[in-house]
């Protein structure tokens, strides 16, 4: 069982432009902005695009890679990095955000591990017409389904709170600074909308499962169907569970993979950040 992810989120992980106090917008002009801040808020855009409108959760999880990729390569500019040193309440900003997200992806490994367990119990079950093991993976699947829905509204809640990141020393570190907790509350709504898509895939097939071990409960409805109508219905029925399952298990499989790379992705970017963040300690 994934355990419930519970701690409590108040870092600042929206846009610095949320704030009045900022006299600029965290976007450069084009004829000033460095290609790689340009890159940045170029793929933070399409990540924000697709949790706003979320497909399957694979393509979520290609999405924070390159999101990811793109960090870790502004991250080497001496523009980023004098911006982290300057700003040391924005650089513990985003050390606290990359820790929680890291700790969501942990769990959300773990919940997926769970997922593919439950799904798989359920399909053998299912294909053997055990009632008892059928409701007890059942049962399982939905608690695992609860810890993913707690996981969501935890990773949703840290992108909804604005706040002032810090102080920089100029304006082009303001501005900096200003990509980096936007690319970072994109990165918290886009790992929810993952998260929530997951669950979604999985709820659907539960209550699949679940319609299918029903049997009819009325004298009427044993009166009105022949046997072979109701062996033909009940078998339908298994079908479409079966496949649910089988539509479950291909999600978690791709999940598995793409799951595992972001994570390291979000370590290593937390990494880079502390190692700048030392060199003003």
């Amino acid at each position: 069982m994934a355990p419930s992810f519970g701690r409590s989120i108040s870092f600042p992980l929206s846009p610095a432009r949320s704030s009045r106090r900022h006299v600029r917008s965290v976007s450069l002009p084009s004829s000033r902005a460095h290609p790689l801040l340009a890159h940045l808020q170029n793929t933070t855009r399409a990540v924000r695009a697709w949790a706003a409108d979320p497909s399957a959760p694979a393509t979520g999880l290609a999405h924070l890679d390159a999101l990811h990729a793109a960090l870790a390569e502004l991250l080497l500019l001496p523009e980023a990095r004098a911006a982290l040193q300057s700003g040391s309440a924005t650089a513990d900003c985003l050390l606290d955000g990359f820790l929680v997200l890291a700790d969501a992806h942990g769990a959300f490994q773990e919940a997926v591990l769970e997922l593919r367990r439950h799904a798989a119990e359920a399909q053998a079950a299912l294909r053997r017409r055990d009632q008892p093991r059928l409701a007890s993976a059942v049962r399982a699947q939905r608690q695992a389904e609860k810890d993913l829905a707690r996981l969501t509204s935890s990773v949703r809640g840290a992108a909804k709170f604005p706040q002032l990141a810090g102080t920089a020393a100029s304006v082009a570190e303001v501005e900096v600074s200003g990509v980096l907790t936007e690319a970072v509350a994109a990165v918290a709504s886009a790992s929810a909308a993952v998260f929530s898509a997951v669950e979604a895939v999985s709820s659907a097939a539960t209550a699949a499962v679940a319609s299918s071990s029903r049997k009819p409960a009325t004298l009427i409805s044993l009166v009105t169907r022949t046997k072979a109508a109701a062996a033909s219905s009940d078998e339908d029925k298994e079908m479409a569970a079966l496949d649910k399952l089988e539509d479950l298990d291909e999600c978690v499989a791709k999940m598995e993979a793409g799951s595992d790379k972001v994570f390291r992705s979000i370590l290593q970017t937390r990494v880079a950040l502390l190692n700048i963040h030392t060199q003003t300690c």
